[in-house]
């Protein structure tokens, strides 16, 4: 079993989000629930038709039946799985977590767009919330392999395949399942083909600056519906625009963002590049490599609750930086080469960049020897992750 970095609480009742097939329902019962008695948990499965059909006509049938199983145990954990498709059941869960001290409910959901459009109760703070994302590097340790990461992510089923076209069948059919019952049966579009079309067109864009006129240009609709698909992916879980970095948060919501997808391999699927696995030193591989990377940030970002906001730093004159940290104060500045090498050119331009300021800056490469150059960090990718986020052993 592979242990997840996530750590929830045991005091609290929760939400936990995240994009389908990143193993919130095994991490639930497998590392969370199997502390505890089965007598003590309640378990609703929201994507079984009947319980879904039963509950979303009668919500209040949640409240009989929990009624009915604390007449027979001491029941102490509600898991209602899939929570989005039955939104008004939080109402009366909310109800529930008043009335009943000693209940906690765990909901989990891949979608919280519904929830959102809808109005829904989110139990105004009684209930903490968490996200589940792909496999990192430090949960699998002896198990990584970059190269699959790079060629096909990181979902947990992946582990289970050793075949490369088992790996590439169960992505592009993880792809079709995600149109078909998160955003076709949702009804989260009107129309679904030029979604899908704007699927395979934002992972060829992947990393890019975003530009809503031009996409729209080329789908035929409007940019307002570009973004409005965007919303819809990161609502999903699939993908997250990063800002561009200025110190004021509202100014740097008003500049252009980039765009990255959750997970390397459902990117690849969605522009058909499964069957053809990226070469060290080309561009595909560079680009793929800083993305895996960002990932990698942004998940443990995310896990260990370091509360960064993550951005990336561009000038007038074209100059970037692939990844800026920043809270408070506190600012870091990361560049992301792909080359077992370290470029020293490069190393100097994050030296000039960061000149003025008060960052810390580190060079993140395919490189295993750790050096200082010039005020800047240079450290394998790995060890780098390690030192920013000091709390990992």
């Amino acid at each position: 079993m592979i242990r997840r970095l996530i750590s929830s609480s045991y005091n609290s009742s929760f939400f936990l989000f995240g994009a389908r097939g990143t193993g919130k329902t095994t991490y639930i019962l497998e590392q969370f629930l199997a502390q505890f008695p089965p007598e003590k948990i309640l378990v609703f499965d929201l994507l079984d038709d009947e319980t879904e059909e039963r509950l979303r006509r009668r919500p209040n049938t949640l409240a009989a039946e929990i009624d009915s199983r604390l007449r027979t145990s001491p029941l102490e954990w509600v898991l209602i799985d899939e929570i989005q498709k039955v939104p008004r059941l939080l109402d009366v869960v909310h109800s529930l977590i008043e009335k009943k001290k000693k209940i906690k409910f765990i909901l989990s959901g891949s979608s919280s767009r519904k929830l959102k459009i809808g109005g829904a109760n989110l139990l105004a703070g009684r209930a903490f919330e968490y996200r589940l994302f792909p496999l990192l590097a430090v949960e699998l340790k002896d198990k990584f392999d970059l190269d699959t990461a790079l060629s096909f992510g990181a979902l947990p089923s992946i582990q289970n395949f050793q075949i490369h076209l088992d790996r590439v069948k169960y992505l592009q059919s993880y792809v079709r399942n995600y149109v078909k019952q998160e955003v076709q049966l949702e009804h989260l579009v009107k129309n679904i083909e030029p979604y899908r079309e704007f699927l395979e067109i934002a992972a060829q864009t992947n990393a890019k600056i975003l530009n809503y006129t031009k996409l729209g240009r080329e789908l035929g609709v409007d940019s307002k519906t570009v973004k409005q698909y965007y919303d819809i992916i990161e609502d999903t879980y699939l993908g997250f625009r990063l800002p561009t970095f200025h110190n004021s948060l509202r100014k740097s919501q008003l500049l252009s963002s980039k765009f990255y997808y959750f997970d390397i391999g459902v990117k690849r699927s969605l522009e058909g590049a499964l069957n053809s696995a990226p070469v060290p030193g080309t561009s595909y591989y560079g680009d793929t490599f800083e993305h895996f990377v960002i990932l990698e940030f942004y998940r443990m970002n995310c896990y260990l609750e370091t509360d960064y906001r993550l951005s990336y730093f561009s000038t007038s004159e074209g100059s970037e930086i692939d990844l800026v940290l920043s809270r408070g104060k506190k600012l870091i500045f990361i560049e992301i080469k792909s080359s077992e090498t370290i470029d020293e050119v490069e190393v100097r331009k994050v030296a000039k960049l960061g000149a003025g300021t008060t960052a810390n800056l580190y060079y993140l490469s395919r490189n295993k020897y750790p050096q200082d150059i010039e005020g800047v960090r240079c450290l394998p990718w790995d060890m780098g992750l390690r030192e920013i986020f000091a709390v990992l052993k």
